[in-house]
């Protein structure tokens, strides 16, 4: 089942002003950036957050976390916090903050003509 757009919209919207939030569709699904970093999946009208040290301390040692989708590994599953808008925005940050830089995508090689 893939995400209807309102919930990804509504989840936007809980998000306007609290950064540089982008999201993008993906095979059906979306991927949540903060600063060219993904945080977050959303899967199934579900909000996955991608597991840190610093996000397990905001939520607590008995997070709940499952799958976004069959065979990924286990992340946060968040949405009981997509109506706690500072609560949300706050998990997000920090997550962004724990996560690695994005490595630099290689220039697409010419193709060759046949």
């Amino acid at each position: 089942m893939a995400t209807d757009a309102s919930f990804m919209a509504h989840i936007a919207d809980q998000l306007h002003g609290s950064g540089a939030f982008s999201h993008r569709k993906m095979f059906g699904e979306y991927a949540l950036y903060l600063d060219a970093k993904v945080v977050a999946l959303v899967c199934d009208n579900q909000l996955f957050v991608k597991p840190t040290d610093a996000g397990r301390a905001l939520l607590g040692p008995d997070a709940a976390m499952g799958p976004p989708y069959p065979g990924a590994k286990p992340h946060f599953q968040a949405s009981d916090l997509i109506d706690e808008r500072e609560a949300l925005a706050r998990l997000l940050r920090v997550t962004a903050e724990a996560l690695p830089e994005p490595k630099p995508k290689r220039p697409k090689a010419p193709r060759k003509l046949v």
